[in-house]
């Protein structure tokens, strides 16, 4: 993740980043979802109850769970305007989640985005939401809070704003935008400098392991 480009001896990077490198972020590896895509894996919801309104073609949902492949949206209520996942728009309220590949994402709404029988896209918010996955090879969790979180799934991006903030579990970031690449674990901090306030990092040094203590001699 790029909070970890914060470490001082990676600061030249960092700042790089930080200059505009947004346009490298789709340059990597296909995300962890590149395989459910390709193999079009059906979708699954189950929910405590459900109203078809069939004149006005809506639909509504009680304590409802849409599940495909390795993302799952959960909420105590959504709607939508048919049963359809060709191109249709949902919004999820009450203690939204949204697991995604080694994270998820928690907010009190959701927007969420079907294209082409697939989870393409969803739009949280929160006071505030909320977002963290796990790191490549570490036992550490990326955190993000913002007002607003969207989650790109075919670019794989996790694009925060407003009171945006980041961190590894050490050091930490904040601006009005932050976009975090989930396959390079990199971030851009108010791309095009929009926000006049800029950003702010906070750099803590790494705790020293103590010296074992001797017991008192008798």
């Amino acid at each position: 993740m790029a909070v970890s480009l914060l470490n001082a001896g990676r600061t030249a990077i960092a700042c790089a980043v930080l200059l505009g490198c947004a346009a490298s972020l789709a340059q990597d590896k296909p995300s962890p979802l590149a395989a459910a895509r390709a193999s079009k894996l059906p979708i699954d919801l189950q929910a405590a109850s459900s109203d078809f309104d069939y004149k006005n073609n809506s639909l509504l949902f009680k304590r409802v769970k849409i599940t495909q492949g390795p993302m799952q949206v959960m909420a105590q209520e959504a709607s939508a305007t048919g049963l359809n996942f060709d191109n249709s728009e949902w919004k999820f309220t009450g203690d939204v989640q949204i697991l995604v590949p080694d994270g998820k994402l928690e907010s009190s709404s959701a927007q969420v985005t079907f294209r082409d029988n697939e989870i393409v896209r969803a739009v949280i918010k929160g006071s505030p939401a909320s977002f963290e996955q796990k790191l490549k090879d570490k036992d550490q969790l990326a955190r993000g809070k913002a007002e607003t979180i969207e989650y790109d799934v075919r670019a794989s991006t996790v694009h925060l704003s407003g009171q945006a903030w980041l961190s590894d579990g050490q050091n930490e970031a904040r601006s009005d935008t932050l976009i975090y690449d989930i396959g390079k674990q990199r971030v851009v901090a108010n791309p095009n400098e929009k926000d006049p306030g800029g950003v702010h990092f906070t750099i803590l040094p790494k705790s020293q392991p103590q010296a074992p203590r001797k017991e008192p001699s008798p």
